[in-house]
């Protein structure tokens, strides 16, 4: 079976053994398969994420030194079920499944440890529980892209973002055009994308984006005006303190209406910023430069160590 391996940072052809299912497993013919971020990175960087992942207990992920076959984003036919598989899928049928597998050892990463090959292979093992049929005659091409699309979906869920709520992606790279897909499925009205690269710009415009700028020379969080967004700090200060005037003027306590606003979850216009870069100094940079009350959802994967100023981001 060719597959490409990667060690010590270099990707070469190799022949190696097919795969045998284990208990509960499924070996898939990979149809397609997506080159993630994070398999650009961990070319270079995967002793870091070996190390970051063993700060939390998990020691299973690859070593640069180790033959390590990438591929997580993956579509592919089911082959040959192992032993105690129910089977409920008929073979040839094209399925995608969630890129982890349990060994006799532990659960592996697929794709990111060399007890889990991933699919820049002809062939791979994925997880019968975890696998799901692809629906509808859905090409192989689109259906690839399943783990991707599901990223974005939980970013933009946990996001919490309103139709009416403008919602400022930086970085349009996969991830970012996902979230930008993602939003205008959910209907939200005003998606600001920014990205330096003249091409991912037209991508994001494609994606549906409705104002996308060049952050050298337009900054996102000002792009979109006349939104009611609090700026800076002033102007903070003084909406809390005419705010409390006026519920003075109320025939009961300001501090129940504060209360009912509360339950209510009312609160002063903000964006939702979704930081898809995963570079050192983004997170700040938002920080620093964002309307106040702004939600920040962070997607981008910084795997270096980063710096933040927290009085910055709690005030």
């Amino acid at each position: 079976m060719r597959s490409v391996v990667c060690s010590n940072a270099e990707l070469e052809v190799s022949d190696r053994p097919e795969p045998v299912p284990g208990r509960g497993q499924v070996r898939l013919e990979v149809l397609r398969c997506g080159i993630c971020g994070s398999d650009l990175h961990a070319r270079h960087g995967l002793d870091d994420w070996a190390d970051m992942a063993a700060r939390a207990g998990y020691h299973r992920f690859g070593r640069s030194d180790e033959p390590i076959v990438f591929g997580h984003e993956f579509c592919g036919e089911v082959a040959e079920y192992g032993p105690r598989s129910r089977g409920g899928v008929p073979t040839g049928t094209p399925v995608v499944a969630l890129p982890l597998l349990r060994g006799d050892s532990g659960v592996d990463t697929v794709g990111l440890s060399v007890h889990s090959p991933g699919a820049y292979a002809e062939q791979l093992l994925v997880e019968e529980s975890l696998m799901l049929a692809v629906p509808n005659g859905l090409s192989a091409e689109v259906a690839a892209m399943t783990e991707p699309m599901a990223v974005a979906h939980h970013a933009v869920r946990r996001g919490e973002v309103g139709k009416r709520t403008v919602a400022i992606v930086i970085g349009c790279g996969p991830v970012g055009l996902g979230v930008i897909l993602m939003l205008k499925a959910r209907g939200v009205r005003t998606v600001v994308a920014s990205d330096y690269s003249p091409g991912r710009r037209a991508l994001a415009t494609a994606c549906g984006a409705d104002v996308v700028v060049n952050p050298a020379e337009t900054s996102p969080h000002s792009a979109v005006d006349g939104k009611g967004h609090v700026e800076d700090i002033p102007s903070a200060l003084e909406l809390a303190v005419g705010t409390t005037e006026k519920l003075n003027k109320l025939p009961f306590g300001w501090w129940h209406a504060f209360r009912l606003a509360d339950r209510l979850g009312i609160e002063p216009k903000h964006p939702v910023i979704f930081e898809c870069v995963g570079v050192a100094g983004v997170i700040q940079s938002i920080i620093d430069e964002a309307p106040m009350f702004s939600r920040v959802v962070v997607v981008g994967v910084c795997v270096g160590t980063d710096q933040l100023t927290p009085a910055m981001a709690i005030n």
